[in-house]
């Protein structure tokens, strides 16, 4: 095994921890039931209902960046490559020109749908 393979490897073992350790930092951020609760709650349901709006929170945040993410290095990787496809073939530069904008329509329709999606999980759910 090379030095540039098992670099490659520590790094992904790195992500794959810090994403691990982000993912469960809101188990343990679990506010102490107060006292001072009113008497028609109870601490416990208190605690409940603020837990499911930080799920909703972290769901909707995890939903949207990742979308955006994958959406954002899907449209650098097709104009990169169809900026590379023109170059070497110039005679194809309104096929390609054509293919690379319908590409970038797909992409961003798939995170406005994921924007759609965090919308129904804040508002809905």
């Amino acid at each position: 095994m090379n030095k540039l393979t098992r670099m490659k490897k520590i790094h992904a073992s790195i992500l794959a921890l810090l994403l691990a350790l982000a993912l469960a930092v809101p188990a343990f951020a679990a506010a102490a039931p107060s006292g001072d609760a009113p008497a028609d709650t109870t601490a416990a349901e208190e605690q409940d209902g603020g837990s499911i709006i930080g799920m909703k929170s972290i769901a909707a945040g995890l939903a949207i960046g990742l979308a955006a993410c994958g959406g954002g290095i899907g449209m650098g990787l097709a104009t990169a490559k169809s900026a590379e496809g023109i170059s070497r073939q110039p005679e194809a530069e309104g096929k390609i020109r054509t293919m690379m904008m319908l590409g970038l329509v797909f992409i961003e329709t798939a995170i406005i749908y994921a924007l759609l999606v965090v919308i129904l999980i804040i508002f809905v759910l």
